[in-house]
């Protein structure tokens, strides 16, 4: 094993597995083809959840994205198209939504998320970064509905199963919590285990401390192919020249799958378009809160108020459909009556893509084929979360370590 390394992926899987190969001893370089500056990694909720312990891919969720299918305002639109390598990840996805997916899922995103927020933890005590905003005020899963209400315990027994603090709120104890601002909800789950954060703040820390720390970022320089022999990857072929180093780590997030096309390895992974709309005036929220019907998240991010939510899978494009950007708006005025949000603010919505694999685990590890290439992609809605963990993990597996978990769930040629 050499020292040197380049990351492909600028987004925070890309960087905190950089973070954490500089603190190994690694002379790392990142490269990205965009200017890292937008994407998923800067438009998301901000949440750390060790709460989310269920996968995407669960019992029902295809017959839901059936039903919304023909709706582009939905919270889960699917756009029916023909394409192969979309019909094949539809086909696993189902295969994957069932009960039994589901138990074998919660512990393990359960353990991934606790030990990434550890990492998140130890990012800030190490005192590495310029300040920035993380706090640990939990976070508050709404609902309107007794159907909603149900479907959530559910999911808060099987927490509480693992260890999870949680309580329920009825209608007087949420608006307690959120005295200022005039929720309109018949209850709510109280998962005190989570976090959240400013994204875009952390990400410019970080890019920040790795380049003062002597990792090169190259950014605006796609990577179009590779070399490689005898079980190695040798050079990354760009749109300029190649790059040589001893490891690569493949963290391009959607961009993933055809890259690895490109090395033999089938490597499924959707692009789920979600959205942002960004509130810069006072909204009386002060708690991270999930809009359950409407699948909208709240966070109060430092500055301003943001709302995300909706999973399209359309491929990848950057069409921003004015429907799903009102279905947000008009989510936050149903369940807070007393606010809109206005024109401007809809105006200046962002969208990013979210790596989705067919059973809503990520892919952390090698391959059988390179001894000299890591795979960290797939993370779906909980990238953010995993961040840290993901990059640790990819730290040790190329350093040889024992990793922090079994990532047998995780391996990179489940659909090999």
């Amino acid at each position: 094993m050499g020292n040197t390394c380049i990351v492909i992926g600028g987004g925070i899987i890309g960087l905190s597995s950089a973070y954490y190969l500089h603190k190994a001893g690694f002379q790392v370089k990142v490269i990205d083809k965009s200017a890292m500056d937008r994407g998923a990694s800067y438009v998301n909720a901000g949440y750390l959840t060790p709460s989310h312990i269920v996968p995407l891919a669960a019992p029902g969720m295809i017959s839901k994205g059936i039903k919304w299918m023909f709706d582009s305002s939905s919270p889960f639109y699917i756009k029916p198209r023909l394409d192969w390598d979309f019909m094949k990840w539809t086909w696993y996805f189902k295969k994957a939504s069932t009960t039994s997916h589901v138990q074998r899922s919660l512990k393990v995103i359960k353990d991934i998320n606790i030990l990434s927020r550890d990492m998140y933890d130890d990012i800030l005590a190490s005192g590495d970064l310029d300040a920035y905003q993380y706090e640990r005020q939990g976070l508050l899963m709404v609902f309107k509905s007794a159907k909603a209400g149900d479907e959530e315990r559910k999911v808060a027994s099987w927490a509480g199963d693992l260890g999870l603090e949680v309580k329920e709120l009825n209608k007087a104890e949420l608006s307690a919590m959120q005295p200022d601002s005039n929720i309109d909800a018949l209850g709510a789950f109280y998962y005190l285990c989570d976090g959240h954060m400013t994204p875009g703040q952390f990400m410019a820390r970080m890019k920040d401390y790795l380049q003062k720390s002597g990792i090169e970022i190259i950014t605006n320089k796609e990577v179009i192919d590779f070399n490689f022999e005898h079980g190695k990857v040798k050079a990354l072929v760009t749109n300029d020249g190649s790059l040589e180093a001893d490891e690569f780590v493949l963290a391009s997030g959607c961009w993933s799958e055809n890259l690895a096309k490109k090395l033999g390895i089938y490597l499924p992974v959707q692009a789920g378009k979600g959205y942002r709309i960004d509130v810069p005036r006072p909204t009386g929220i002060t708690l991270p809160t999930i809009l359950m019907e409407s699948k909208v998240a709240v966070t109060p991010m430092d500055g301003f108020t943001r709302f995300a939510g909706t999973m399209e899978l359309s491929g990848i494009n950057n069409i921003i459909r004015k429907e799903r950007v009102e279905a947000i708006a008009n989510a936050a005025h149903r369940y807070y009556p007393s606010f809109e949000v206005n024109a401007e603010e809809k105006a200046q919505a962002q969208f990013g893509f979210r790596p989705v694999s067919p059973d809503g685990l990520p892919y952390i590890g090698k391959t059988s084929k390179y001894t000299n290439l890591t795979f960290a992609s797939g993370h779906a809605m909980m990238g953010w979360s995993l961040g840290p963990g993901t990059g640790k993990l990819v730290t040790e597996i190329i350093t040889g370590e024992k990793t922090s978990m079994d990532l047998k769930a995780f391996g990179v040629e489940r659909y090999m």
